[in-house]
């Protein structure tokens, strides 16, 4: 996992306005807490952190640098707010993190390759499992795990524990979580006709006696 530089601004007025001026002058509130340490309000570059995400994802590893002072640590993201209608950055919460003590995280999985049974026998994938969590350095996170679904045949499904991880990396997860699976694809019964719905239903005798007796007239 590659580590990013990050300058932050220390932040010593609060509230939804000076936040607002904030994120109009591209900086993003921030915390920065944990490690038996107190929390320190701080605000970072909006397009720095934009392209660390862009680059490293939310696991990514932070050396933050303190403006104006000799002082750095390393943090992680903790949580992450995304204003939906524009995609900026609203606030962060940065998680201070020791390099030689192991972290749990959530990481991405990405599928490669077609399965058999869905190239060849028209089956269906099933991916219900995006991420799974696991522990290890900060220095070990894997950006993502690879799975290669390329042999599966209908019927066939990959576990959590089935995995490759790489060095370091131990599964936290449910160890029989299914990552993906292929199954036979679902057959739709076609819509009745609605003729055979009408020659089906059944007779009204009162109707029927009222019909010949006008008959008979």
């Amino acid at each position: 996992m590659s580590e990013y530089k990050l300058k932050v601004q220390r932040r010593d007025d609060f509230g939804k306005n000076v936040n607002r001026r904030l994120r109009a002058a591209g900086e993003v509130p921030a915390v920065v807490y944990g490690g038996d340490v107190e929390t320190v309000p701080v605000s970072v570059s909006d397009r720095q952190m934009q392209a660390h995400l862009r680059s490293g994802g939310e696991n990514a590893i932070f050396l933050l640098q303190l403006d104006g002072s000799s002082e750095q640590r390393h943090a992680m993201i903790r949580d992450l707010q995304v204003d939906p209608r524009n995609g900026k950055l609203v606030h962060i919460d940065f998680y201070r993190v020791a390099m030689d003590e192991v972290v749990r995280v959530n990481v991405p999985i990405e599928l490669s390759g077609t399965p058999i049974g869905v190239r060849r026998d028209g089956g269906m994938i099933d991916f219900p499992t995006r991420e799974v969590e696991v522990e290890c350095l900060p220095t070990a996170i894997p950006s993502s795990i690879t799975v290669d679904v390329s042999a599966m045949t209908i019927g066939d499904h990959i576990e959590a524990s089935a995995l490759q991880l790489g060095d370091g990396v131990v599964l936290t997860d449910e160890p029989t979580r299914v990552i993906v699976s292929v199954s036979m694809p679902r057959i739709e019964e076609p819509a009745a006709d609605e003729e055979a719905e009408e020659a089906a239903e059944p007779e009204v005798i009162g109707e029927r006696d009222e019909e010949q007796g006008e008959d008979d007239d």
